[in-house]
C-alpha cells in the first residue's frame, strides 16, 4: 500500500469520499420513501420527468441510457418495468428501423405528477432542514461545476 493511503487523505480525497457518502445517504433515504409511496425508484422517476421534458414525450433509448447514467442493458430492465406498468411505451423511428424511441404515456404523466406531489417536498424537505438558502446555493453552484464538466466534452462516447 502506497504511504498516502496509510496516511491523512488530501482535501480532494475527502471530498470526494463526502460527497459518495452523501449521495448514498440521499439516494437510500429517498430512493426509499419514493417506492413506498408511489411504487417508483428514483431512476424510475428520473426517467419520466426526462420524458416529460423531452420534445414529444420521447426521447432515444440510446439518448436517455446516456443521460440518466445507465447501460444499455440497464435502461432495457428499467424500460421494461416501465412499459409493463403502462408508464412508457416504445415506438419505432419511421426513417430508421435502428432507432427505438421510449415515450411517456398519459399513465405515466399521470403517475409522474403524482410522485412529484411528494417527492419533491421531501427532496426540499431533506435538503433544507440540513442547509440554509446560502449554502443550499453554495452547493448547488460547486456541484453544477461537476456536472458543466460532463457536459463539456469529456465524455467520449462519440454518440
Amino acid at each position: 500500500m502506497t504511504s498516502q493511503v496509510l496516511s491523512e487523505q488530501s482535501v480532494s480525497v475527502e471530498s470526494f469520499v463526502s460527497l459518495v457518502r452523501a449521495y448514498t445517504h440521499v439516494t437510500r433515504e429517498l430512493n426509499a420513501q419514493l417506492t413506498t409511496d408511489h411504487g417508483l425508484t428514483i431512476s424510475d422517476y428520473e426517467v419520466l420527468l426526462r420524458l416529460a421534458r423531452a420534445p414529444e414525450h420521447r426521447m432515444r433509448r440510446v439518448d436517455l441510457a446516456q443521460q440518466v447514467l445507465l447501460t444499455a442493458s440497464g435502461i432495457t430492465r428499467l424500460l421494461d418495468g416501465l412499459e409493463g406498468h403502462g408508464y412508457v411505451a416504445r415506438a419505432a423511428c419511421d426513417s430508421d428501423r435502428r432507432v427505438v424511441y421510449a415515450v411517456l404515456t398519459d399513465e405515466g404523466a399521470a403517475k409522474l405528477r403524482e410522485a412529484s406531489s411528494t417527492h419533491v417536498v421531501q427532496i426540499e424537505d431533506y435538503f433544507t432542514s440540513r442547509y440554509d438558502a446560502t449554502e443550499l446555493s453554495a452547493l448547488a453552484a460547486l456541484l453544477g461545476r461537476i456536472d458543466a464538466g460532463a457536459d463539456a466534452g469529456l465524455d467520449c462516447t462519440g454518440d
